[in-house]
């Protein structure tokens, strides 16, 4: 029965499902705006557009976002480049959508602990991660940094160790268990003018996107605040029982420096950093002072076996003064990440 041949009689006739024709054809959105994702905040995004993002030069705005439903299983993460259609100019109660992630350079990721396999992306196109540690109060945490330097290396990103406090205990002894790693290093303090070591920072800073890790207390914010001023991000008091601080920052927030020097990604403190998306066999090329030393190892080594070559290594000084801590920590990481207990 055709549908002009219907009159008031055949109110009961519903119309069938096909009527009209679909596609699976997507939009291409050629007219999408490229911005960089700033901010994440339930299910909404904060998309700076403008300044230089995409390679076009804009007055920059921020517009807020959310996912188009093609994205739905995609995670959009701060510092992804994204593409958004609506209404891009930024006029305050207006949403647009982000209908596209543009490719990524790089990706950190880490997962709650050794044997979950769901990794969660943390940031996106950061090329530096800054690994921030306080010496004293809360007392530092060599494993922690070991795994965020590994998920550095395996994200193919540069990484910079901050120590915080220096002026409650000296950094020499602590510093020497990374020299053989020559990872580039920075001591902070609190001075009667601020932070002593601030402009060290920024010169590792500079022309980089950095995201900073740590554990709650180290005082991450507080960096932020002064490298960025106006940033306002909370700062929080460290237990004196415990020697834990709170957890101030509740989301990952990307701050541009001054005079367009840079971009600092702050980070939510961790109290573990899990490395399940990390393949064992690659942890031991993520500490490349020990990597010699698996020349001597029999085939299908775990390096945590009797015949394992790097204990000669290591006794023959060939990983320096610090070799055997850093070869505990290795076999430490690779038992965590087996799921074997320490």
């Amino acid at each position: 029965m055709s549908w002009e041949h219907l009159d008031e009689s055949h109110v009961r006739v519903r119309p069938g499902k096909g009527t009209r024709p679909r596609t699976k054809q997507r939009p291409t959105h050629a007219d999408a705006v490229v911005g960089r994702v700033v901010s994440v905040d339930r299910g909404r995004y904060q998309v700076l557009l403008g300044a230089g993002v995409g390679g076009r030069r804009e007055p920059e705005r921020v517009v807020v976002a959310m996912r188009a439903r093609e994205l739905r299983r995609d995670p959009v993460v701060v510092g992804d480049d994204v593409a958004v259609v609506g209404d891009t100019a930024g006029r305050p109660d207006s949403l647009v959508r982000i209908v596209r992630i543009e490719p990524r350079r790089t990706v950190l990721r880490r997962s709650a602990d050794d044997t979950d396999p769901v990794e969660r992306v943390l940031v996106a196109n950061a090329d530096q991660l800054v690994v921030v540690s306080a010496l004293a109060n809360p007392e530092p945490r060599p494993r922690l940094i070991d795994r965020c330097l590994v998920a550095a290396y395996d994200a193919d990103m540069d990484a910079l160790l901050v120590l915080t406090k220096g002026d409650l205990v000296d950094p020499t002894d602590f510093l020497a268990g990374y020299a053989s790693l020559q990872v580039p290093s920075v001591v902070t303090a609190r001075g009667p003018h601020g932070l002593v070591g601030l402009d060290e920072v920024r010169a590792q800073l500079t022309g980089r996107v950095s995201v900073l890790v740590g554990h709650s207390g180290v005082g991450k914010s507080t960096l932020v605040n002064a490298l960025v001023p106006g940033a306002d991000r909370a700062i929080g008091q460290v237990n004196d029982v415990t020697g834990r601080g709170r957890h101030t920052s509740t989301s990952a927030v990307a701050l541009a420096l001054p005079d367009d020097t840079g971009w600092v990604i702050d980070t939510p403190g961790v109290r573990s950093f899990g490395l399940a998306h990390v393949e064992p066999a690659r942890i031991v090329s993520h500490f490349p002072d020990l990597l010699p030393g698996t020349d001597g190892c029999p085939r299908g080594c775990t390096h945590d076996e009797i015949d394992c070559g790097l204990d000669a290594f290591v006794a023959s000084g060939g990983a320096g003064a610090a070799g055997a801590a850093r070869l505990d920590s290795l076999r430490r990481l690779l038992r965590a990440r087996s799921g074997e207990p320490d």
